[in-house]
């Protein structure tokens, strides 16, 4: 169904709805209502719509990843796993600016999911960055900024794969191997992403001062003590912020943390080495598992391992019931044709010159109003690339990689801006940050990082075009 320029009121909707009303939930579930209207699908169309989006194998899999990541969150906190590595951490005096670059460096470290690195980081961290009154806000911009950049730049990634696999057979690109081949050459062209990382790192130095909504939530946190603003509401259960340790156990910070956490990674690394695909899902089921019998055996007993996983899975409802609400968004935005409206919209002024600066502006805007970086680069890599290729002469040129580059840089982007996005949920989730919070005091930061990455972009058309 192609419905032209209204194609865009669901996303808007949700995307005003969100700032105006501060409550996600609601702002998808409106806009969802009001996109099944415009198709003409009338009031069976809502029920029938979550039927179609949550019934699929992708949101299943996400589904089972936040349980799966709720329980071993739960299980770290009930242990006394996190309070032990804050401990740890406060014996080397941290200041707000270690503090901050220590969440960098992590988010780093675990580059190979998307998902779990905003949570991971923001979970490990929010105690130590409490402590050293650090706003809420801020450390889910860290954690956010350190996730999806990171991942669209590293090449062992299953971003990487899926970007790759999508080359294939494009211009004089024949095989996954060249294709990988190709995506590491572009890497050096994914300016937004490679900005994004450097950029949480000056703020963190200070090296750049903090400006904009920041700047007020950074000082409320330092000078009233308060993380949070007056009737924020943090977007994670109270299971997961404040499930004490069980007494009577001693916590071991290798066992009930770091042991884990290596086996997280080793399973999505593996596997991703051996099968060409992260199974990271499985990774944190195992780890739970494992995790939970170690638990029995420090003398936790059974029932209360099992409250505890069940409090983990309720503590990461308020995300799920988002992205499911995103999700709806996402196939509705589809099915009527937002993408494909937009990229018609902008096709008559493309050039070879702009055809970088051009490519990295659409991917943002699709990316923003379906809250999807995957789902952009599946909708503009098989419209631009060829295109480039078509401009060289089927020749790999810088051209081509800065086209590539644009399409993963402007993806993260749109996602990186937009409250539909599941890492912007996540975020919010891992800091237990109000979501809109997170969301206005980011966007400040992602559109300065954008408007140097465009202004790359244009130079790169100038000069090798």
């Amino acid at each position: 169904m192609e419905l032209g320029i209204l194609s865009l009121v669901p996303a808007t909707v949700a995307i005003i709805l969100a700032f105006v009303t501060r409550n996600t939930v609601f702002s998808l579930a409106v806009a969802c209502f009001v996109g099944v209207l415009l198709a003409g699908q009338g009031l069976l169309g809502f029920p029938d719509l979550l039927k179609e989006a949550l019934g699929t194998t992708s949101f299943s899999w996400i589904l089972l990843l936040e349980l799966f990541i709720g329980v071993l969150i739960a299980f770290f906190q009930r242990t006394g796993a996190i309070q032990q590595f804050t401990l740890v951490m406060e014996r080397k005096n941290l200041s707000r600016v270690k503090t901050q670059l220590v969440s960098w460096f992590l988010g780093m470290f675990v580059f190979f999911s998307d998902y779990f690195s905003p949570l991971f980081v923001g979970s490990t961290m929010r105690n130590l960055s409490d402590k050293a009154k650090i706003s809420r806000e801020k450390l889910s911009y860290i954690a956010d900024s350190t996730s999806a950049p990171v991942s669209v730049i590293v090449p062992i990634t299953g971003w990487a794969v899926y970007i790759s696999g999508l080359l294939v057979g494009m211009g004089s690109i024949a095989s996954p191997d060249s294709a990988m081949k190709v995506f590491v050459q572009a890497i050096p062209f994914n300016f937004y992403a490679l900005l994004s990382v450097l950029f949480v790192g000056l703020l963190a130095m200070r090296v750049i001062p903090d400006y904009g909504p920041m700047r007020k939530a950074e000082e409320r946190a330092l000078n009233e003590g308060k993380v949070l603003r007056d009737g924020a509401e943090p977007l994670m259960g109270e299971e997961l912020t404040e499930t004490p340790p069980f007494e009577g156990i001693k916590p071991n910070i290798f066992l009930n943390f770091f042991l884990p956490v290596l086996i997280v990674i080793s399973i999505a690394v593996g596997t991703f080495i051996v099968l060409d695909s992260a199974k990271t899902m499985e990774a944190f089921l195992t780890a739970s598992v494992i995790l939970g019998i170690i638990m029995r055996l420090q003398g936790i007993p059974f029932n209360e391992i099992m409250k505890t996983a069940t409090a983990g899975m309720k503590g990461v409802l308020p995300a799920i019931i988002i992205l499911a609400f995103a999700y709806a968004l996402n196939k509705l935005t589809e099915d009527i044709g937002t993408a494909d409206y937009i990229v018609s919209a902008s096709g008559n002024w493309l050039s070879p010159s702009l055809l970088p600066f051009a490519t990295f502006m659409i991917a943002s805007i699709i990316a923003f109003a379906t809250g999807s970086s995957w789902g952009t680069f599946a909708i503009v890599m098989p419209l631009a690339v060829p295109l480039a290729f078509n401009y060289t002469g089927d020749e790999v040129t810088t051209l081509v990689l800065a086209t590539i580059a644009a399409v993963g840089g402007g993806g993260v982007f749109g996602d990186h801006c937009s409250p539909l996005s599941d890492t912007t949920v996540l975020a919010s989730t891992g800091a237990a940050s109000d979501h809109m919070d997170h969301v206005k005091t980011q966007i400040p930061y992602a559109l300065t990082v954008a408007a140097v990455a465009c202004v790359f972009y244009l130079i790169v058309g100038v000069i090798f075009v």
